[in-house]
């Protein structure tokens, strides 16, 4: 738990990624594409950062596992 900005940073990405794709899915309207711009330089760097806060946020699996073991 050394870096907190970057476990809530990744999580509040992911959360923002995650609300997208809820209104893409449930009203076809895309808030990145929306607020940026479609496939502008903008909306590429939110949908690359939404990316990479999910991949980091696959380590937490393994907080999982060690919270398991701990208890």
């Amino acid at each position: 738990m050394a870096n907190k900005f970057l476990q809530y940073f990744a999580l509040t990405i992911a959360v923002i990624g995650a609300v997208n794709w809820g209104l893409i899915g449930f009203f076809n309207f895309n808030l990145v594409a929306f607020l940026f711009g479609s496939m502008s330089w903008l909306s590429r760097i939110v949908y690359g950062l939404v990316g990479l806060c999910g991949l980091y946020l696959l380590t937490f699996y393994t907080l999982i596992d060690q919270e398991q073991v701990s208890e």
